[in-house]
């Protein structure tokens, strides 16, 4: 199995990276999103819930996300996790993730934890413009979260920017490739897939060559 990881900051075209490349690499591909691994906290109020800083590194469930990777891994099948960000909190789901050739990780802070880095085949970092990645997050938070143009005003300069310049823009460091012009890049696309495919049918020779069946 090959994993990939994607890292950008909000907004910059990590999740259109991710299903480009599904269409591109075109074989059996998964695609696990960070978002989907926010901590759970029942024990807080709406209110108080709304108060977390959902961009620094500690708001996810890292441990689970690890897990789950290294059981597709092993070639054992996981449950599909969910969060539901209108009333912030988990919304884990009965679907089911059977290990694939490909397994795609994004996130903002996909690069955190060193176990899932060290994991990596091949890890992708977006680099867009700070004022580009902003716009894309209100368009998408009116209109996939239902938040007003001011809640995300409010939340940009709390949390959203501090947590960029503290952590996320960092992580290019870590990056084997830096994708310029967000997820649509389509020049990369087609770079990153022909190179995976043939990583894949390396992958598939060298699993022929050691399979006593195939004898």
């Amino acid at each position: 199995m090959i994993l990939l990881g994607i890292c950008g900051a909000s907004g910059s075209g990590k999740t259109t990276l991710a299903a480009e490349l599904v269409q591109e690499i075109g074989e059996s591909c998964v695609v696990i999103n960070q978002d989907a691994y926010y901590l759970d906290h029942p024990d807080l109020t709406f209110e108080e819930k709304c108060r977390l800083n959902y961009d620094e590194p500690f708001i996810f469930d890292h441990d689970l996300l690890y897990d789950d990777i290294c059981s597709l891994m092993e070639g054992r099948a996981v449950y599909r996790k969910g969060y539901d960000f209108s009333t912030h909190s988990r919304k884990d789901t009965k679907e089911i993730i059977h290990p694939a050739e490909v397994v795609i990780v994004e996130g903002i802070h996909a690069f955190y934890d060193k176990r899932l880095c060290d994991k990596m085949f091949l890890k992708m970092f977006i680099k867009v413009e700070p004022d580009e990645c902003l716009l894309r997050r209100i368009q998408r938070d009116i209109k996939d979260r239902g938040r007003d143009i001011d809640n995300i005003s409010a939340q940009y300069l709390a949390t959203v920017k501090p947590m960029y310049e503290r952590y996320i823009r960092n992580y290019i460091h870590d990056a084997d490739v830096v994708v310029t012009k967000g997820g649509k890049n389509a020049r990369i696309v087609s770079i990153l897939g022909g190179y995976l495919r043939n990583e894949l049918q390396k992958e598939r020779n060298l699993a022929d060559r050691t399979d006593p069946a195939a004898d």
